[in-house]
């Protein structure tokens, strides 16, 4: 019997998410998946993923580190036939002793399908750690752990800034609703940004955020009246195709630039720059995804000048050219 005539409700063209829980879970996790892989749809409103979750062991309760429990219907079991598992964190992580998973969680683990994607969110980045999955890999964790994590495995190279890494089978997120980031990227990487930027629409969040979870660590509180950057930020928005300077945008929010810069720099983690430079890639990704507009127009459209620029700022944050990607995103609908 095949797994889809075992699960006789399963689409078998949807991409297979099991949600792996524990005791300790944070509610607020578990439904990060759910929520945004649930929500995700084809242009003709076909749902993209399934969504399941399933226990370490038998089906049953699973006490949550709130003042309820949730009840699980399906075992580990289930994790033989996912094409993507994702394991939340849990505040109890009794899973896993000094780096070494329990016999329970490693009977799980062994029925994960080689080659299957591993994703973690919050803290679950120790159960990956434990399996030894992260061996020699890039990852991260949410800030307040990175160097515990770091001693207990010292093999990972462990980013503590990032709101997650995407090492291509294996994914970490930064702390609890770095999730929601996750989750996006991994669905704008299956099917693009305009399905990602529907689900972060209907979920009222932003399809992508800027800078790291450096930005979140403990620091004094700013001035009260100290003036943002937010009306700044969406003036260059309006203007990705043009000219920016650093002191146009500083004039928009009344500031020194010298200031505009500190502030930009402590409420997004990224220098304005280095954010300007981000938007005009998602804008040429959103264009070589949706249209069949040149490279050459791509790249003054997303205000990169020329397509050499747009060449080496796209390479450099996606990691491939622009007509490469244009190539494989349409391979892959």
């Amino acid at each position: 019997m095949t797994a889809d005539e075992a699960h006789p409700g399963r689409t078998p063209d949807r991409h297979r998410v099991a949600v792996l829980v524990m005791d300790g879970l944070i509610p607020f996790e578990l439904g990060i998946p759910h929520r945004i892989f649930g929500r995700a749809r084809s242009a003709d409103g076909r749902r993209l993923y399934e969504v399941t979750t399933c226990a370490v062991g038998a089906p049953g309760e699973v006490r949550t580190d709130a003042d309820f429990t949730v009840r699980v219907d399906h075992g580990p079991e289930a994790l033989a036939t996912a094409d993507t598992v994702v394991v939340p964190a849990a505040h109890e992580r009794s899973a896993v002793h000094e780096g070494v998973l329990t016999d329970e969680l490693a009977a799980a683990f062994a029925a994960i399908r080689p080659g299957t994607r591993l994703v973690s969110i919050c803290t679950g980045s120790y159960v990956l750690g434990a399996a030894g999955v992260l061996d020699g890999r890039p990852a991260t964790t949410h800030w307040a752990h990175a160097e515990h994590f770091q001693g207990l495995f010292p093999r990972v190279r462990v980013d503590p800034d990032v709101l997650f890494v995407d090492d291509g089978d294996v994914l970490t997120s930064a702390g609890v609703a770095a999730g929601i980031d996750l989750c996006l990227h991994l669905v704008r990487r299956d099917h693009g940004a305009a399905v990602a930027a529907e689900v972060a629409r209907v979920t009222v969040v932003p399809p992508h955020r800027d800078g790291g979870q450096a930005q979140y660590v403990r620091r004094p509180v700013p001035e009260a009246r100290a003036s943002g950057t937010a009306r700044a930020r969406a003036w260059a928005l309006e203007r990705l195709h043009e000219p920016v300077r650093l002191r146009d945008l500083a004039e928009r929010e009344s500031l020194s630039v010298r200031t505009f810069t500190r502030r930009f720099r402590e409420e997004t983690g990224v220098s304005p720059g280095e954010w300007l430079t981000r938007q005009r890639v998602e804008r040429a990704r959103h264009l070589l995804e949706t249209t069949d507009l040149s490279v050459e127009r791509i790249a003054r459209d997303a205000g990169f000048g020329s397509v050499q620029s747009l060449r080496q700022h796209v390479r450099s944050v996606l990691g491939i050219a622009p007509t490469a990607y244009r190539r494989a995103f349409r391979a892959a609908r």
